[in-house]
């Protein structure tokens, strides 16, 4: 009698970034497709990053790639492998038995996540700053609206009898 040995995988799947930026769900489909064909259930899958490869593959320069953690049979991850070879949309795997890590791991924010939650913060400390001025100009302009007014004298009028 075999027994099945399901465990937690990790995959990076390397994908050409024009392919990635052009059509996102189909690059998504084709790597559920491969963990579905292996019997895999996909624990988490988000885009990794988006970067410069050290060398060109298949005279690609930049490749996307896609962080997934799955659990399997172990015996399937040569499977993943042989149909990540045979695709003509992934170009590269690589797949890491990760026992373990916990649940927060898998949660861990990706580099692209990162630098997104910090352009966010710099935007809203702009915001925040630009608000702030927004709202000193306008007590400004209330301070101003609510001073009473310089009351203008008027010159008396001079007679002829004074200029001469």
């Amino acid at each position: 009698m075999e027994t099945v040995a399901n465990r937690l995988y990790e995959a990076m799947f390397l994908i050409d970034s024009g392919t990635a930026a052009a059509d996102w769900q189909k690059v998504l489909d084709d790597i559920q497709r491969v963990l579905d064909r292996a019997g895999a259930e996909v624990v988490s899958m988000k885009k990794w990053d988006d970067r410069r490869m050290a060398y060109e593959i298949n005279r690609k320069a930049r490749g996307t790639y896609i962080l997934t953690y799955f659990n399997c049979d172990t015996d399937k991850i040569g499977g993943i492998e042989r149909d990540v070879q045979l695709s003509e949309l992934l170009i590269r795997v690589l797949i890491l038995r990760t026992d373990q890590m916990k649940e927060k791991d898998l949660e861990k924010a990706t580099p692209l996540e990162a630098i997104e939650k910090q352009q966010e913060a710099v935007e809203a400390a702009a915001a925040e700053k630009e608000a702030a001025k927004a709202a000193a100009e306008a007590a400004k302009a209330a301070e101003a609206a609510a001073e009473p007014a310089p009351v203008e004298e008027t010159p008396e009028e001079t007679t002829e009898e004074e200029t001469a």
